[in-house]
Formats: structure tokens, sequence, C-alpha cells
């Protein structure tokens, strides 16, 4: 059995009785984020646009030829 936030109580549901069954709030003022916005908030970004061009770049200016 679980237990309570307070651990005075065995169901969680006791702690939170109030507040369970209340509505989800939705603005009135604000439109809902469509879930591609949304993803696209949290989606990965490129910060060092051209970094792995100029690795690629040390990495080819600094092999050793060995046929010379």
């Amino acid at each position: 059995m679980s237990v309570g936030i307070t651990r005075k109580e065995d169901d969680p549901r006791i702690v939170y009785k109030d507040i369970i069954d209340m509505p989800h709030h939705q603005s009135e003022t604000h439109p809902h984020m469509s879930l591609y916005d949304r993803a696209a908030q949290f989606m990965p970004f490129a910060a060092l646009t051209g970094y792995e061009d100029m690795i690629d770049e040390a990495a080819n200016a600094s092999k050793i030829d060995l046929d010379e």
C-alpha cells in the first residue's frame, strides 16, 4: 500500500482529495499551443553550426602523407 505525503496517510488520494477532481485550467486569453509548435520548442538545435566541418578540415590538414 502506498504512503501519503506526510507519511501519516495510507493513500495519497486522501492528501489530494480536495484538488483531485478539479477541472484542468484552460486560459481564455491565450490559445492552446499545438503539439507541433510545442515539439518545436524543445527540439534540439545546432548551436555550433559548421563546427563539424571545421573539425574535419583540421583532421584532413593534420594527416601525414606517408608517400612523401
